[in-house]
């Protein structure tokens, strides 16, 4: 999509964290493969794993392993994924340069993600994301997942703020589900494992291929 397109000031803005703000498919993709073989199978190739992220990791592990299995695949997840986390890390281009607009405009803030909460403030402090975001919401912080609107409106809660011209930035059909579920519009990044067309194609507000090309459209803040 050309960056001719304007979006307009948002009230607040909800990020979402992986393939949004950072890539963190290295270890992602290797505790999936570790975990999954730990479990007597073959590990799938990383693109399949690519492809599933967004919705809970149960949902992800499901695709690779038996229902039976799945409690003891995450529980092994989430006790090996600390120990790797930060292994390849990447901040994604025109990320903290964005946060920074939106900090400098007033606009309130937030992280929502389905990555698990504790993790997701390590990799949010570790990045510096919580030097400008202070709410930072991830599975397991309710019992809700996105994309249930349930969550939404606990952030905007959290954030002081009404559904009423916030917004969702992020990089898969979970985040436009999320979303629209919640009464507000997505605008997606092809950042991930989604490309433009399949952003738009999931019914995005908009969808550029990159941060900066998002950033250039908000032209009023």
């Amino acid at each position: 999509m050309p960056t001719t397109v304007r979006i307009k000031r948002p009230d607040a803005v909800l990020w979402d964290m992986d393939g949004t703000l950072i890539d963190q498919t290295r270890a992602i993709v290797r505790c999936y493969c570790e975990i999954i073989n730990n479990m007597g199978l073959p590990a799938p190739q990383p693109q399949a794993i690519l492809r599933s992220l967004g919705g809970p990791m149960a949902s992800t592990m499901r695709l690779f392993i038996p229902d039976g299995q799945v409690d003891e695949a995450c529980s092994q997840f989430r006790l090996r994924f600390p120990e790797i986390m930060f292994d390849g890390l990447i901040l994604l281009a025109g990320g903290e340069a964005l946060i920074q607009r939106f900090q400098q405009a007033e606009i309130p803030q937030a992280i929502l993600t389905n990555k698990h909460g504790k993790t997701a403030r390590r990799i949010s402090q570790h990045s510096g994301f919580d030097q400008h975001i202070a709410v930072c919401v991830g599975n397991s912080d309710t019992e809700w997942s996105k994309p249930q609107a349930e969550l939404t409106h606990h952030v905007l809660q959290r954030m002081n703020v009404t559904a009423s011209g916030a917004c969702i930035i992020g990089d898969s059909p979970t985040d436009i589900e999320t979303a629209h579920n919640a009464g507000l519009p997505c605008y997606g990044v092809a950042t991930g494992a989604h490309c433009v067309a399949e952003l738009l194609e999931a019914r995005a507000e908009a969808a550029f291929e990159n941060l900066n090309e998002l950033s250039a459209a908000f032209c009023q803040l």
